[in-house]
């Protein structure tokens, strides 16, 4: 397993510019090869590795051969893996679109990978100093993670991530995490809803924190005052800026407080069985679009799927069909509207929640599925759950002292 810790880097003005040249460089290889692609030239991963040498060399693309050359690799097998994806979905018939490749353009978000070289870090793993053509040189790292922990060849990669409010760099390093655990004897369902973020088997909720509605008004005017500037003027990139720096504000609370609700659900319960929902079809439905992405229903899952893991609880994704219809005490099939929020049921007058019934339900299926199950080991997830865009949340003390303010 990979764990990522992450620091702001602190630089000069020209030192940003130049990562900025570092990251639109591996733009330009990415996009190059899924161009080559297109064109017949690559047609294995090998070819896109060897197509980085050809960048590399080519008169006309001066900077490509600045960037370093694993740093070259890394991007060329993230066009491979975009390519490998369409290759998959055509050949399982996935409906609808199957994701070709597109060209990747300009976004304030983007980032450049390194792997073992290209890079090094000082002897008190302060300072981060990049040693590719660009020179972009020596940065102060700025974080609450200390890295004497680890040694530099469990550190596999190394990726500069640009966003609204600063440069950050990720270590990927190589380290299983397993934490110890009590039994406590209890089997948890979780329905999630928007009047609650879910309710579960025992019936008690949570609410929602609902935090794009309530900065939902500073960015609105925001968005106003970026409409009324004139492009291309330096006016119109600070206020892109503040309005990327709120958006940004929103996501990171939005994840720290699902990140721990979900870590606090998994060390009180020994199994948890959760819904197998579509979030990306429910997105369709406009009324309840904005509504849905603020709950943040498929990061608490993967949350769960996480700190399930790495404390060995089995997380279960279970059908969502008819969790909500069918009555939790005899099985009775009971037609309701969305509206209607209680449950009573015509057959063996059970009444209750409509989503506290729908918990029982989904922790039933659970306990049926793992039963029927012979030899798992592991849970039932969605995709992978990849730590390279997410930073451990864990607290600890911050190892190096505050940093100070400009004048």
């Amino acid at each position: 397993m990979m764990i990522i810790y992450e620091s702001k880097l602190e630089g000069t003005k020209h030192q940003y510019e130049q990562l900025d040249q570092a990251i639109r460089t591996a733009r330009f290889v990415r996009n190059s090869i899924i161009r080559a692609w297109m064109d017949g030239q690559v047609k294995s991963r090998n070819d896109a590795y060897t197509y980085c040498k050809v960048l590399s060399d080519h008169p006309l693309f001066p900077w490509a051969n600045q960037l370093n050359s694993q740093a070259r690799q890394a991007h060329a097998e993230r066009a491979w893996a975009a390519i490998e994806r369409f290759y998959r979905n055509c050949k399982a018939k996935v409906p609808g679109k199957k994701g070709f490749p597109k060209f990747k353009k300009y976004q304030v978000r983007d980032s450049v990978e390194y792997k073992v070289s290209g890079w090094k870090l000082s002897e008190d793993r302060h300072y981060l100093t990049f040693t590719d053509g660009f020179t972009a040189g020596t940065f102060k790292l700025w974080g609450s993670r200390n890295l004497h922990y680890c040694q530099l060849k469990q550190i596999k990669r190394v990726r500069v991530v640009r966003r609204h409010d600063g440069y950050y760099a990720q270590f990927l390093i190589d380290h299983t995490r397993e934490e110890s655990k009590e039994l406590t004897g209890k089997q948890i369902g979780l329905d999630v809803g928007l009047n609650h973020f879910y309710t579960d088997s025992f019936g008690e909720k949570i609410e929602h924190p609902r935090f794009l509605r309530k900065d939902e008004r500073k960015i609105k005017r925001l968005q106003r005052r970026l409409s009324k500037t004139q492009k291309g003027s330096n006016n119109r990139a600070k206020a892109r800026n503040k309005l990327g720096r709120a958006h940004l504000k929103v996501s990171r609370r939005r994840n720290d407080w699902v990140c721990k609700l979900a870590q606090r659900v998994i060390q009180s319960n020994d199994l948890v069985a959760i819904e197998n929902l579509k979030v990306r079809n429910m997105l369709k439905n406009h009324c309840l679009a904005k509504s849905i992405s603020d709950a943040a229903w498929y990061r608490f899952r993967e949350w769960l799927e996480y700190f399930g893991i790495i404390y060995g609880v089995p997380v279960i994704a279970v059908n969502p069909s008819y969790t909500s219809q069918n009555c939790s005490n005899c099985g009775h099939k009971v037609v309701k509207t969305l509206s209607t929020r209680t449950h009573r049921c015509l057959n063996c007058g059970y009444i209750a929640d409509r989503d506290e019934n729908a918990a029982i339900n989904i922790l039933k299926s659970g306990l049926r599925e793992l039963s029927t199950t012979v030899g798992r080991t592991e849970c039932q997830v969605s995709r992978e759950i990849s730590l390279c865009s997410d930073v451990e949340t864990q607290p600890s003390k911050a190892t190096q002292r505050k940093r100070k303010a400009k004048k």
